[in-house]
Protein backbone atom coordinates (compact mmCIF):
# COMPACT_ATOMS: atom_id res chain seq x y z
CA UNK A 1 0.00 0.00 0.00
CA UNK A 2 1.31 3.65 -0.82
CA UNK A 3 1.41 5.81 1.94
CA UNK A 4 0.77 9.47 1.20
CA UNK A 5 3.19 12.03 3.12
CA UNK A 6 0.86 14.51 4.71
CA UNK A 7 1.38 18.14 5.16
CA UNK A 8 2.49 19.46 8.82
CA UNK A 9 2.31 23.00 10.76
CA UNK A 10 5.58 24.64 11.69
CA UNK A 11 6.48 27.91 13.69
CA UNK A 12 9.80 28.88 12.41
CA UNK A 13 11.49 32.64 13.41
CA UNK A 14 13.30 33.44 9.90
CA UNK A 15 15.39 36.80 10.22
CA UNK A 16 13.52 37.92 13.24
CA UNK A 17 9.49 37.11 11.90
CA UNK A 18 7.70 33.91 12.72
CA UNK A 19 6.30 32.36 9.92
CA UNK A 20 3.77 29.67 9.78
CA UNK A 21 4.16 26.93 7.35
CA UNK A 22 2.15 23.74 6.13
CA UNK A 23 5.41 21.65 4.74
CA UNK A 24 5.36 18.09 3.53
CA UNK A 25 7.52 15.60 5.45
CA UNK A 26 10.29 16.01 2.38
CA UNK A 27 10.78 19.70 2.31
CA UNK A 28 14.38 20.80 3.42
CA UNK A 29 14.69 24.00 4.59
CA UNK A 30 16.39 25.37 1.97
CA UNK A 31 13.99 24.69 -0.30
CA UNK A 32 11.70 27.12 1.87
CA UNK A 33 13.70 29.60 2.15
CA UNK A 34 14.79 30.06 -1.53
CA UNK A 35 10.92 28.99 -2.42
CA UNK A 36 8.03 30.16 -0.14
CA UNK A 37 10.67 32.92 1.23
CA UNK A 38 12.78 34.46 -1.66
CA UNK A 39 15.73 34.26 0.74
CA UNK A 40 18.02 33.35 -2.64
CA UNK A 41 20.99 34.15 -0.40
CA UNK A 42 20.82 30.56 0.48
CA UNK A 43 22.20 28.78 -1.85
CA UNK A 44 22.22 25.54 -3.12
CA UNK A 45 24.82 24.04 -5.08
CA UNK A 46 25.30 20.03 -4.38
CA UNK A 47 22.73 19.24 -2.42
CA UNK A 48 24.27 16.76 -0.80
CA UNK A 49 25.71 18.96 2.41
CA UNK A 50 29.27 18.70 0.72
CA UNK A 51 29.67 22.25 -0.25
CA UNK A 52 28.29 24.26 2.34
CA UNK A 53 26.58 27.09 0.36
CA UNK A 54 23.74 26.53 1.95
CA UNK A 55 24.81 27.21 5.48
CA UNK A 56 22.64 28.74 7.91
CA UNK A 57 22.57 29.41 11.42
CA UNK A 58 19.86 27.42 13.33
CA UNK A 59 19.51 28.65 16.90
CA UNK A 60 22.72 30.14 16.63
CA UNK A 61 24.47 26.87 15.28
CA UNK A 62 25.69 26.84 11.77
CA UNK A 63 23.82 23.62 9.95
CA UNK A 64 22.98 22.33 6.16
CA UNK A 65 20.00 23.61 5.32
CA UNK A 66 19.90 21.41 2.42
CA UNK A 67 20.15 18.58 4.60
CA UNK A 68 17.36 19.83 7.45
CA UNK A 69 14.02 19.12 7.17
CA UNK A 70 12.03 22.22 7.73
CA UNK A 71 9.66 20.11 9.96
CA UNK A 72 12.58 20.09 12.17
CA UNK A 73 12.96 23.29 12.58
CA UNK A 74 9.05 23.96 14.17
CA UNK A 75 9.87 26.12 17.32
CA UNK A 76 12.92 27.10 16.32
CA UNK A 77 15.45 30.54 14.96
CA UNK A 78 16.90 30.50 11.99
CA UNK A 79 19.39 33.73 10.57
CA UNK A 80 19.57 33.48 6.53
CA UNK A 81 22.64 35.63 5.01
CA UNK A 82 19.70 38.62 4.64
CA UNK A 83 19.07 38.32 8.21
CA UNK A 84 23.14 39.41 9.59
CA UNK A 85 22.32 43.11 8.26
CA UNK A 86 20.56 45.89 11.14
CA UNK A 87 17.30 46.26 9.16
CA UNK A 88 16.64 49.42 10.95
CA UNK A 89 20.48 51.36 10.33
CA UNK A 90 21.40 48.79 7.13
CA UNK A 91 24.88 48.12 8.90
CA UNK A 92 26.29 45.11 8.22
CA UNK A 93 27.18 42.57 10.52
CA UNK A 94 31.36 42.67 11.57
CA UNK A 95 31.49 39.34 9.64
CA UNK A 96 30.36 40.71 6.51
CA UNK A 97 31.55 44.14 6.75
CA UNK A 98 35.43 42.31 7.42
CA UNK A 99 34.58 40.71 3.79
CA UNK A 100 34.07 43.31 2.16
CA UNK A 101 36.91 45.35 3.15
CA UNK A 102 39.20 42.75 3.17
CA UNK A 103 38.47 41.25 -0.21
CA UNK A 104 36.98 37.73 0.77
CA UNK A 105 34.28 37.62 -2.02
CA UNK A 106 34.92 36.63 -5.28
CA UNK A 107 32.15 35.01 -6.90
CA UNK A 108 29.92 34.90 -4.07
CA UNK A 109 28.01 32.22 -4.12
CA UNK A 110 30.41 30.49 -1.54
CA UNK A 111 30.19 33.93 0.56
CA UNK A 112 26.74 33.37 2.14
CA UNK A 113 27.36 29.94 3.93
CA UNK A 114 30.87 31.03 4.95
CA UNK A 115 29.94 34.15 6.02
CA UNK A 116 27.56 32.59 8.13
CA UNK A 117 29.95 29.77 9.68
CA UNK A 118 32.44 32.40 10.18
CA UNK A 119 29.50 34.08 12.91
CA UNK A 120 29.01 31.21 13.91
CA UNK A 121 32.15 30.22 14.85
CA UNK A 122 33.19 34.06 16.61
CA UNK A 123 30.23 33.96 18.56
CA UNK A 124 31.43 30.62 20.36
CA UNK A 125 34.73 31.84 20.51
CA UNK A 126 36.10 35.46 20.16
CA UNK A 127 39.33 35.71 19.15
CA UNK A 128 40.15 32.27 17.30
CA UNK A 129 42.85 31.43 15.86
CA UNK A 130 44.12 30.81 12.12
CA UNK A 131 43.89 27.14 12.68
CA UNK A 132 40.64 27.54 14.44
CA UNK A 133 39.54 29.65 11.98
CA UNK A 134 40.42 26.73 8.85
CA UNK A 135 38.78 24.30 10.87
CA UNK A 136 35.55 25.86 11.82
CA UNK A 137 34.61 27.10 7.83
CA UNK A 138 36.00 23.39 6.25
CA UNK A 139 32.54 22.14 5.43
CA UNK A 140 32.55 25.51 3.04
CA UNK A 141 34.22 24.94 -0.41
CA UNK A 142 35.22 27.91 -2.50
CA UNK A 143 36.17 27.50 -5.79
CA UNK A 144 37.07 31.31 -6.59
CA UNK A 145 40.49 31.45 -4.02
CA UNK A 146 43.15 30.07 -2.06
CA UNK A 147 40.96 30.78 0.89
CA UNK A 148 43.67 33.16 2.84
CA UNK A 149 41.82 36.31 1.95
CA UNK A 150 38.83 34.20 3.61
CA UNK A 151 40.52 33.71 6.31
CA UNK A 152 42.25 36.98 7.01
CA UNK A 153 38.39 38.37 6.60
CA UNK A 154 37.47 36.09 9.36
CA UNK A 155 40.35 37.28 11.34
CA UNK A 156 39.70 41.31 10.85
CA UNK A 157 35.94 40.63 12.04
CA UNK A 158 37.35 38.84 15.28
CA UNK A 159 39.17 42.09 15.95
CA UNK A 160 35.92 44.21 15.48
CA UNK A 161 33.35 45.28 18.43
CA UNK A 162 30.76 42.59 18.16
CA UNK A 163 27.46 44.75 16.73
CA UNK A 164 23.94 44.39 18.45
CA UNK A 165 22.86 42.72 15.89
CA UNK A 166 26.08 40.27 15.25
CA UNK A 167 24.18 36.72 15.21
CA UNK A 168 21.09 37.71 13.68
CA UNK A 169 18.27 39.52 14.43
CA UNK A 170 16.39 39.16 17.97
CA UNK A 171 13.61 37.42 17.82
CA UNK A 172 10.73 40.14 18.00
CA UNK A 173 8.01 38.52 15.42
CA UNK A 174 9.56 41.08 13.08
CA UNK A 175 9.43 45.02 12.48
CA UNK A 176 5.36 44.75 12.48
CA UNK A 177 5.51 42.36 15.28
CA UNK A 178 3.29 40.06 12.75
CA UNK A 179 3.44 36.65 11.83
CA UNK A 180 3.77 35.72 8.53
CA UNK A 181 1.40 32.48 6.94
CA UNK A 182 1.87 30.54 3.89
CA UNK A 183 -0.63 33.06 2.09
CA UNK A 184 1.46 35.60 3.15
CA UNK A 185 4.83 34.34 1.37
CA UNK A 186 3.94 33.77 -2.05
CA UNK A 187 5.85 37.48 -2.38
CA UNK A 188 8.12 38.00 -5.58
CA UNK A 189 12.18 36.71 -4.54
CA UNK A 190 14.36 38.86 -3.62
CA UNK A 191 17.99 39.19 -4.93
CA UNK A 192 20.00 36.92 -7.66
CA UNK A 193 19.61 33.04 -7.66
Amino acid sequence: MLVRETATSVSVSINGRQHDFEVEPHETLAEVLRERLGLTGTKIGCNRGDCGACTVLLDGEAILSCLSLAIQCHGKTVITIEGLENPQTGELDPVQQAFVENFGVQCGYCIPGIVLSARALLDEKAQPTEEEIREGIQGNICRCTGYQQIVESIQAASRQPKSANAGGIADTGGASGQSNTDADNTQSKKGAE
